[in-house]
């Protein structure tokens, strides 16, 4: 059996349909993990679905990746624009890394339109909601199931 996907999620995302929707949209959570889910489950690869606000538990799930995950797809939140601490974790790495934002990060507060992931992920989606992990999953599964 294939290792399975990390998908990695960071703080306030579990407040998701209900915290400013007109930018993040109506989509919980468990909306997208359910998504995933199917998504990894048309390519018979498995899922590891991961939510924290804890930047030190993020930094640990990743490590744990390193050893267990076949790809890692990551919404890190604002821990994209100030957490060197998981950018390092994510350097340790050897599998894809797909990062994934929601909202379109380069319209919105000056001080999001830097990532410290974007410079050791295999690529960025940004600004098309909750479709953007599923984006991740194809583009992933071309990596790690070619």
């Amino acid at each position: 059996m294939a290792q399975a996907v990390y998908i990695i999620n960071g703080p306030n995302l579990n407040l998701l349909g209900s915290r400013e929707p007109e930018i993040y949209g109506t989509t919980t959570l468990a909306d997208i993990e359910a998504a995933c889910a199917s998504k990894l489950n048309s390519y018979d690869l498995p899922m590891s679905f991961f939510q924290s606000n804890d930047e030190g538990e993020l930094v640990s799930i990743i490590q744990t990746a390193r050893l267990e995950a076949s790809g890692v797809i990551i919404n890190a939140a604002a821990y994209s624009h100030t957490s060197v601490a998981i950018l390092d974790a994510l350097q340790s790495l050897s599998q894809p890394i797909i990062e994934v934002h929601l909202s379109n990060i380069y319209a919105r507060e000056s001080f999001r339109h830097h990532s410290h992931i974007s410079q050791v992920a295999t690529g960025v989606i940004c600004g098309l909601g909750a479709q953007g992990y599923e984006m991740a999953i194809d583009a992933l599964a071309k990596r790690i199931k070619p």
